[in-house]
């Protein structure tokens, strides 16, 4: 059978009625899509390394990162070549397949593209696809990027257009477009998503969805964040958000952009393993391996393996090609804020 062709033209009713479908036809729904396009047992892993922390000046409100906020994150340099190499091999060798480095930049200088690329070719060097969220870019930042070896460029929209106003002043909602439009003109692929649980309503999740599936082209990767709060941060004491409510989330983002990877990402530690398997059954197959995004806890690497083992699932492996690395689901088998992107994102 042939898998309906991609849209990119939902309405912002159409996904509002997705969301309002029973519980069980959402899954049923989003689950019936992912096995078209993927394997339902296979997960890719990711780790996330913050390569230069804290001292951002943009006011992201979910942000610890950020100057402004008295957060106890100190401000550090960008780290040298040969310590996030060591990070990533060791990456590697808990079996993830990408390795992401994000830097707390609102838009880096071009001197910062150059060291950042430099250690972009090193890691690419090990076997890893590689990511990094490193704020605004322009077209030429993004091509020196890519020469470097660089496969995926993180920079989230955050939240639908019209709730983005309530969450960041600092920079416009056509600022991030701009710059996924950069990305994707040199050829990089794109890791894309937003936050929930910043107090937005249902129907501004649906409009963060649905801005998302109506991109020129979808996201190879979708991180769906659920928000973790931060004291110090002006979404500390947030209401938190139902988990079923975020399970949704993750089925909606499935049906819209069958084709991309879904990352059930920041927040994950504080969900038990019953909501981690629902998304995975609504079509999360990506998740940040590690004890840390960025400057948030996550699921330490063991955790994660129980829980493979548990639901018999299992990771991607990298495919190694004359130009190119990139992790393929194989028969026989997985800078920022904390909230699994990059404060700069």
């Amino acid at each position: 059978m042939t898998a309906p062709a991609l849209r990119h033209d939902w309405t912002r009713d159409e996904v509002a009625a997705l969301f309002a479908l029973p519980f069980n036809e959402l899954l049923h729904r989003a689950h019936s899509i992912h096995r078209e396009h993927h394997d339902p047992n296979a997960v890719q892993v990711s780790t996330l390394l913050s390569i230069k922390t804290g001292g951002c000046p943009e006011d992201c409100a979910y942000c610890p990162q950020a100057a402004r906020y008295a957060t106890g994150v100190q401000a550090e340099k960008l780290m040298s070549v040969d310590a996030v190499v060591a990070r990533a091999q060791a990456a590697k060798a808990a079996g993830a397949s990408r390795f992401c480095m994000g830097a707390a930049w609102r838009s880096p200088k071009d001197r910062d593209v150059a060291k950042v690329a430099e250690i972009v070719s090193a890691v690419k060097g090990l076997g890893l696809e590689t990511c990094a969220t490193l704020g605004m870019l322009s077209g030429e930042q993004a091509a020196t990027l890519k020469q470097a070896g660089l496969d995926y460029y993180n920079h989230n929209l955050d939240t639908a257009p019209e709730f983005y106003g309530e969450i960041i002043h600092t920079r416009e909602y056509q600022d991030r477009l701009d710059t996924l439009e950069h990305v994707r003109e040199v050829g990089l692929k794109t890791c894309c998503g937003g936050i929930v649980g910043m107090g937005e309503t249902r129907g501004q999740r649906a409009g963060l969805l649905q801005t998302l599936a109506n991109l020129p082209e979808h996201p190879q990767s979708v991180p769906i964040n659920q928000l973790v709060q931060v004291e110090g941060t002006p979404l500390h004491g947030t209401e938190a958000l139902d988990p079923f409510e975020f399970v949704r989330t993750i089925a909606v983002a499935r049906i819209l952009m069958p084709a991309s990877m879904v990352r059930l990402s920041a927040g994950r530690q504080q969900m038990d393993d019953a909501v981690q398997a629902l998304c995975f059954f609504a079509g999360a197959n990506s998740i940040f391996y590690g004890e840390k995004l960025l400057t948030t806890g996550n699921p330490d690497v063991e955790a994660d393996r129980a829980l493979f083992r548990r639901l018999d699932l299992h990771a991607l492996e990298v495919v190694e090609e004359s130009d190119t690395v990139h992790a393929d689901i194989l028969e026989t088998d997985t800078a920022g804020c904390g909230q699994g992107c990059g404060c700069a994102a």
